[in-house]
C-alpha cells in the first residue's frame, strides 16, 4: 500500500494566484499528522485521513487571509493532485511532487 508520508512541494492555483506550499506528513501511533509551511506561516494537518490512494485533511491559515480549507487529493509514489476548498471560495486545484 502506499504512503503519503515523506515532503511534498505543492501547488495549488487560488483566485488570489498560486500558492506554493511544503507539506511534512509523518504517522505517529498508526495516525498521519503533519504541517503545512507556505511563506512564514506553517499550520498543522486536522484530522488526516488516509484510504488507499485518497488523502483528505483540513488546515487553518491566516495568510493571505483567515480561512480554513479542505484538501482532498490523490497520490502515487512521486505525484500528488486534487483540490483545495476554502470556505465560500470556489474549489482550487492542486498538484504537487514528493521530494522526499
Amino acid at each position: 500500500m502506499q504512503s503519503p508520508v515523506g515532503t511534498w512541494a505543492v501547488v495549488i492555483a487560488t483566485p488570489i494566484g498560486k500558492q506554493h506550499v511544503t507539506l511534512l506528513i509523518s504517522e505517529r501511533d498508526g495516525k498521519l499528522e503533519g504541517t503545512a509551511t507556505q511563506g512564514a506561516e506553517t499550520v498543522p494537518l486536522i484530522d488526516a485521513q488516509c484510504q488507499g490512494s485518497r488523502l483528505r485533511w483540513t488546515q487553518r491559515v491566516t495568510r493571505p487571509m483567515k480561512l480554513v480549507i479542505e484538501f482532498d487529493v490523490t497520490f502515487d509514489e512521486t505525484k500528488m493532485k486534487g483540490t483545495a476548498k476554502a470556505g465560500i471560495l470556489p474549489t482550487s486545484k492542486l498538484e504537487g511532487v514528493r521530494e522526499s
